[in-house]
């Protein structure tokens, strides 16, 4: 089995970024090491006896997430079997006495804390995942059907009608409310051009003929 290398030692503005008890907006450019300094803020927040249920980490991005994710349990699981001296090392590394009573012992048990927790790691999320979260706890107040998925963006791209395809199929597709007196353009042989239809307009005023504009299911509405 390889031998897991040990933590980088953080700089002191990196130091200072990753502790917990400072409140930091943390701004630096791509391969400068945020991830790093965010997943130490993370393992010392649980060294501090945070529970893993109550961290929550927000990405942009899908691999950002799972890049993350992956180094704190990956830290985590090296914890466990480390040599006492290699874990003293990487606990100096986060900026924290090794020499505090317990540290060593909470370090080495946080592997199994996290993945006894609900869900069995913590949680990363990219800010979509994390607004789904909050609608799927409350889809009524959101009024959403319970139970609702997002679609991926292939499954978006397959639902899309392709141009040209038939108006009927287009409207079982996508279906919108029209107003009575919409009547849809399509016929039997296929989309109709544009026709003129009547507008109602404001007491007073006189009615005029115009052009109905035509919406992407090929019909016609009358304001």
């Amino acid at each position: 089995m390889s031998r897991s290398a040990g933590l980088a030692t953080l700089d002191p503005r990196q130091g200072a970024a990753a502790d917990p008890e400072s409140h930091v907006w943390l701004g630096a450019s791509a391969g400068t090491g945020k991830t790093q300094v965010l997943s130490a803020r993370v393992l010392r927040l649980m060294l501090d006896g945070v529970s893993p249920l109550a961290i929550l980490c927000i990405t942009f991005t899908k691999a950002g997430a799972a890049e993350m994710a992956h180094r704190i349990h990956e830290r985590l699981a090296a914890w466990v079997r480390m040599n006492d001296g290699d874990l003293r090392l990487d606990l100096h590394a986060l900026g924290l006495d090794w020499e505090r009573p317990g540290l060593m012992t909470r370090a080495r048990s946080l592997f199994a804390t996290v993945i006894d927790s609900p869900g069995g790691a913590i949680r990363v999320q990219t800010i979509h995942s994390f607004c789904q979260t909050l609608l799927a706890s409350f889809p009524l107040e959101a009024k959403l059907l319970p139970g609702f998925r997002a679609i991926e963006e292939d499954e978006a791209a397959a639902a899309i009608p392709m141009h040209g395809s038939s108006p009927r199929l287009q409207a079982e597709r996508f279906p919108m409310p029209i107003s009575r007196r919409s009547r849809p353009a399509a016929r039997r042989g296929g989309p109709r051009p544009a026709r003129l239809v009547r507008t109602r307009w404001s007491a007073g005023s006189s009615p005029m003929r115009r052009r109905a504009p035509r919406c992407s299911m090929n019909c016609s509405a009358v304001s």
